[in-house]
């Protein structure tokens, strides 16, 4: 495949940061995007809102469906796979992004934030997998993606965080278990992780504008993730790639226009040796 034109993906937390650029790179060739995210009203500490998404979507030249969705609820996940199915015909992709994350140690951690990180992204990350499976089986080219990282069972990416990298590391789990189950059905499902911090909201919560300085812009994401969508889906299954690798070895080589400050040393990101 070259392009994605009248594909539909479906992707969780849409509403801004690389799943909102996964979205417009893909919207960019005609796809269909499904917005499933939490926020509808502004938020005030956040930009952006399923419909400004789909705005955006729109302008790039897609089509986009924004659905609100709480992708710890059962009921609303399997409710918003079949209104997207209902309206474009089917899923293509299925990008798992939505994410929550607290870099505490284990006695500053709160159950009710242990609780939600694992809700959202391993849970998550299983129960929409879960709902799309039976529609991807009748796609042409069908694609699961998770942005999870590489596993690495080193001490050192466990110590500061033990919660969130469990949490993590159980979207990292679901893809390489389910790889290898729907191999047969010719379901690709890989990691995408970011050699660099990315500049979105959770990186400006944790580190202002110093961190956001010295990161790079989600749209290195949303490249590297376009590679993967327009692989044969029964030739790449497994990979834990890495956004920088990924690029380069599509012939990518200059890298520093994704830069936030072009030419600054950038700040690597966690989970990546």
């Amino acid at each position: 495949m070259s392009t994605l034109q009248g594909k539909t993906l479906f992707i969780t937390g849409a509403s801004r940061g690389i799943g909102l650029a996964i979205g417009v790179r893909a919207a960019r060739d005609g796809a269909n995007v499904v917005i499933a995210a939490k926020t509808a009203d502004p938020h005030p500490k956040l930009a952006g809102t399923i419909y400004t998404s789909a705005a955006e979507i729109e302008a790039a030249g897609g089509k986009a469906l924004p659905l609100v969705c709480d992708i710890r609820s059962d009921e609303q996940v399997y409710e918003a796979v079949e209104r997207a199915v209902k309206h474009f015909g089917g899923i293509d992709i299925l990008v798992n992004n939505a994410s929550a994350i607290s870099l505490t140690g284990t006695l500053d951690t709160p159950m009710k934030r242990y609780d939600l990180m694992h809700q959202i992204n391993t849970r998550g990350t299983f129960l929409c997998s879960q709902a799309c499976i039976p529609h991807l089986k009748q796609a042409e080219n069908p694609h699961i993606l998770n942005l999870a990282p590489p596993l690495s069972m080193k001490a050192q990416w466990f110590k500061p965080h033990v919660a969130y990298t469990m949490a993590k590391y159980g979207m990292s789990m679901c893809v390489l278990g389910m790889a290898a189950e729907f191999e047969a059905d010719g379901i690709a499902v890989n990691a995408l992780w970011p050699r660099t911090t990315i500049a979105t909201a959770a990186v400006n919560m944790l580190g202002g504008e110093m961190m956001m300085s010295v990161s790079r812009k989600p749209d290195i994401m949303a490249d590297a993730a376009y590679h993967i969508f327009t692989r044969p889906s029964r030739a790449c299954t497994g990979n834990f790639f890495i956004d920088e690798d990924l690029l380069r070895s599509a012939g990518v080589t200059d890298l520093d226009h994704y830069s936030v400050v072009p030419g600054a040393e950038l700040a690597p990101d966690f989970f990546v040796d």
